[in-house]
């Protein structure tokens, strides 16, 4: 038997909601609008038999309106705790309560999970108490930050850098200490190669603690897009496994990329849980109040809207619901210092309890409008798993966009897709035809080429087809359609002409990237070739494959050279500053050029373009060929002043040193023609004679 109620406690209050820690003991608030009644357990040790205590809040006392709340004395920071919610178990009526199991605090700072197992989560009415995972009392005060904040750097500064938390350094070839390989004190181990390569901003992806075990068998879940709770960090990403070591953790790497002037954004998922469908666990939200929390069909409320994929959609307008998603959101600002948000399947949150999309989301608006984010940076993952696709429409006054259109054509001009010239001069610029009303400007498109999602850059041009045979899902998972092209053989290649060719376009992909107007995104490993062997869905492996490799950065120099001084030229060129599209009043002006100039081929068999970009008053000018057609073409060069000349910054088709040259190596191209060869590009700059 349990221990009952030995130590003392008081009524509590309902707010804030969660475990809050004071003088004299620990508040705990809980919402639950249909709960009979819940226990709270708190515990010892994370495998225990039982809890030390169990006590019983009194709906005529330690309950305000749907609120459940006591006060506990006598214990802490660091306290192990749980709920066990009961109520009706009708899922034809949406009622799942099952008070066998251990549940999450939905607030909980930190979790332990041990001796976590997801089976014993999912069977109904069987005791999953030392299988559970265990919630942690967490006081946020005992951290010295330094005087570190937020660093608030403008959009249109950063350039992203998609990366994987454990991905980073889990490979022996890190040389990171062993115990911290794959951890957040890893990362800061490494901190020093993203400043060598010039990044100032990292989009981590799910650090909230996932759950592993939502995977197909015998495999993990490596990504990390089944949330358990949206305020703990994972802890597996953690060299520190005491029970608070992860939130320290945490911020100690937080505040040492701050310390080097690099910007924090966390993916975040918040259109679904870990719970996923009707035969997934009861971990939370579910066993707490599975009717506000999760969208129901409403002829059928034993099953789950699943506009995400995963099984199960967050009722993400829900009063309740939306505040818990704002509760989040302030704490990983004010307390754990994030500069940024980037929200996965942001389109879901624009549904409501019916399913459909609304037009005026409150939780969009809120998170837009809050003052308390207002120096935030916030993306939108603008598309759903059931159709919904907002890149050029998603609401709001300040939300970015990860855009997908601009992928999706600069692969296809590059590939040598008929067709795409006049789309690819759109995107470059911004993308005006999809951001360019009154309210949009072109630091809300961000650009990529790729993601963790689909191909590494290598592999979207090695291969025609994925290979997903790996994932044991026979084949069937992930996106069909890449815009990749192999070159003639499909995966690695050792002759001669198709590895030029492809390093070639690797080039092109960066060069026109970095080249466009909007904040760029990259990707973990792709300036050193990282390949998942055609695997484009690679969720479920934690394999040397999937990890950074980093003998690699030196076995392949020559891109990664060439990506960082990309990088740099970028940071030093007032052009890509700009906060209002090119060829507007007092930005930067475009002209556009063909072979002859200005005259550009937007026809549909073109598949070449030049653009010169300048402002009016400055020396500086760019004047860039972009060449996806099979044979060489003579480009005429714009002329200019007669104190000027057009120097050679980059040309793909080049062999190294030559393809990437430093401004104060620029020599002057004298000749009134340019050859571009097949597939390149070529980007030249004014210097004084």
């Amino acid at each position: 038997m349990a221990k009952i109620n030995r130590l003392k406690t008081e009524v509590g209050r309902p707010a804030p909601i969660g475990a809050t820690c004071s003088e004299n003991g620990v508040n705990f608030s809980i919402y639950s609008h249909t709960a009979k009644g819940v226990e709270l357990l708190l515990f010892r040790n994370p495998g225990d038999t039982e809890p030390t205590h169990t006590l019983v809040l009194d709906p005529d006392i330690n309950k305000s309106t749907n609120y459940w709340h006591i006060f506990v004395e006598g214990i802490g920071h660091g306290q192990l705790y749980g709920y066990r919610v009961h109520g009706q178990f009708e899922p034809e009526k949406g009622y799942r309560f099952d008070p066998t199991k251990v549940l999450v605090d939905p607030y909980a700072r930190a979790i332990i999970d041990d001796h976590y197992d997801r089976k014993m989560a999912t069977v109904y009415g069987k005791d999953n108490v030392v299988s559970a995972l265990k919630s942690i009392v967490v006081d946020t005060s005992h951290y010295d930050w330094e005087g570190d904040e937020p660093l608030n750097r403008p959009l249109n500064d950063s350039v992203i850098y998609e990366m994987h938390v454990r991905g980073f350094t889990r490979d022996a070839s890190s040389r990171v200490p062993a115990r911290k390989r794959g951890t957040y004190a890893g990362l800061i181990e490494k901190i020093p190669y993203l400043k060598e390569l010039g990044i100032r901003c990292v989009q981590l992806m799910p650090v909230f603690q996932f759950d592993r075990q939502s995977a197909p068998e015998g495999k993990i879940n490596y990504w990390g897009y089944q949330p358990i709770n949206f305020f703990a960090p994972h802890r597996p990403y953690s060299s520190n496994q005491d029970p608070l070591g992860p939130v320290n953790e945490f911020r100690d790497m937080i505040k040492a990329l701050h310390r080097e002037g690099i910007e924090v954004i966390l993916d975040v998922v918040f259109n679904h849980t870990a719970e996923e469908d009707a035969f997934g666990p009861t971990q939370s939200l579910r066993g707490i109040d599975n009717l506000s929390y999760y969208l129901l069909k409403k002829d059928e409320p034993a099953t789950y809207l699943n506009d995400t994929g995963t099984g199960n959609t967050i009722n993400a307008n829900h009063s309740v619901v939306r505040r818990m998603i704002l509760d989040s959101l302030r704490y990983w600002v004010e307390e754990m210092h994030i500069d940024g948000f980037r929200f996965d399947l942001a389109s879901v949150l624009s549904r409501g309890e019916d399913g459909l999309p609304m037009k005026d989301p409150p939780i969009l608006w809120s998170i837009d409008s809050d003052p308390r984010l207002v120096h935030t940076k916030i993306i939108a993952e603008a598309w759903d798993a059931s159709g919904l696709y907002q890149v050029g429409s998603f609401v709001g006054d300040r939300w970015a966009v990860l855009n997908g259109h601009y992928r999706d054509v600069v692969r296809k001009f590059v590939r040598g897709d008929d067709g795409t010239v006049h789309d690819l001069a759109d995107v470059i610029t911004g993308s005006a035809r999809l951001f360019g009303n009154a309210d949009r400007d072109p630091q809300r498109s961000i650009n990529l080429i790729t993601s963790h999602d689909g191909f590494t850059m290598n592999d979207l041009v090695s291969y025609n087809e994925k290979h997903n045979e790996e994932n044991g899902e026979n084949n069937q998972d992930g996106n069909n359609l890449e815009f990749s092209y192999n070159y003639g053989t499909e995966g690695p290649a050792n002759d001669p002409v198709t590895t030029m060719i492809r390093k070639k376009q690797i080039k092109n992909f960066f060069t026109i990237l970095l080249l466009s107007q909007g904040p760029p995104m990259i990707t973990m490993g792709d300036e050193i070739r990282k390949t998942l062997l055609g695997n484009n869905n690679a969720y479920t492996l934690d394999t040397k494959q999937n990890w950074f490799d980093w003998k690699a950065v030196d076995r392949h120099d020559e891109i990664y050279s060439f990506v960082k001084e990309l990088l740099f030229k970028r940071k030093n060129s007032f052009i890509f500053s700009d906060k209002t599209f090119w060829s507007t009043p007092g930005g930067t002006d475009v002209i556009w050029h063909g072979v002859k100039t200005d005259s550009p081929d937007f026809g549909h068999f073109s598949h070449a373009i030049a653009l010169e970009l300048y402002q009016e008053g400055r020396e500086e000018r760019f004047y860039a060929i972009l060449n996806s057609y099979w044979e060489a073409l003579d480009f005429e060069l714009p002329k200019l002043d007669d104190n000027f000349c057009w120097g050679l910054l980059i040309d793909t088709a080049n062999e190294p040193p030559d393809d990437i040259i430093p401004l104060v190596n620029m020599a002057p191209v004298n000749k009134l023609v340019y050859r571009s060869l097949p597939h390149s590009v070529a980007v030249m700059r004014t210097i004084r004679k």
